[in-house]
């Protein structure tokens, strides 16, 4: 699977100079032309990029979470995580659900690619996997607390409505599928299990 980084709305320019480096987060400055021929220091903080992995059960049941981490409160999510320097984007889709779930799966449907915000370099990647094996426990990192839950779609549509869901990416998909009747029926379709 040849996956493309979407471009950002405002990428940061050749010329920016990075004026820090952090663990998770880098900071970048450039003079930008203003209209009026004035110049402005412009800011953008570049991150690792994120997968995120709704696993599909041959029943039908999607894998959801249930998640702590230090110093946040406590959300509902999906598998998913980092991707690592220099790792595959769909390397690191499989790594995080097998790390976060045990599950292996035999196909992953790209769903959606994009940049959350403008003010950040960073792409979110969402991925539908099918055709599920469990073949281990999971193995957290030590700042997880991780809870699997398994619900229906329309479970999947109105937990990922509230406030403590985490996978904001899609949340616009899953307002469509509750107020569209066809909208519901392609996001049916999408997560339809492999027979």
């Amino acid at each position: 699977m040849n996956i493309q980084r979407p471009k950002s709305k405002q990428p940061i320019p050749e010329h920016a100079t990075k004026v820090f480096q952090g663990v998770l987060f880098d900071v970048y400055h450039w003079d930008q032309e203003q209209f009026d021929g004035s110049k402005k220091t412009f800011e953008k903080i570049k991150r690792s990029d994120t997968v995120v992995v709704f696993p599909v059960l041959n029943d039908g049941k999607i894998i959801l979470t249930k998640q702590e981490q230090p110093g946040k409160e406590p959300f509902i999510g999906t598998t998913g995580g980092r991707v690592d320097e220099g790792e595959d984007i769909l390397t690191a889709a499989k790594r995080e659900l097998l790390e976060e779930s045990g599950y292996e799966a035999d196909e992953f449907i790209l769903w959606d690619a994009q940049h959350p915000t403008s003010k950040i370099d960073w792409v979110v990647y969402t991925f539908i996997a099918k055709g599920l094996r469990k073949i281990d426990v999971p193995h957290l990192d030590s700042g997880e607390k991780i809870e699997l839950m398994f619900v229906t779609l329309d479970e999947l549509i109105e937990e990922g409505i509230k406030k403590n869901f985490s996978e904001h990416e899609i949340i616009n998909h899953l307002y469509e599928a509750k107020f569209d009747a066809n909208k519901k029926e392609e996001l049916r379709e999408l997560f339809k299990p492999i027979i």
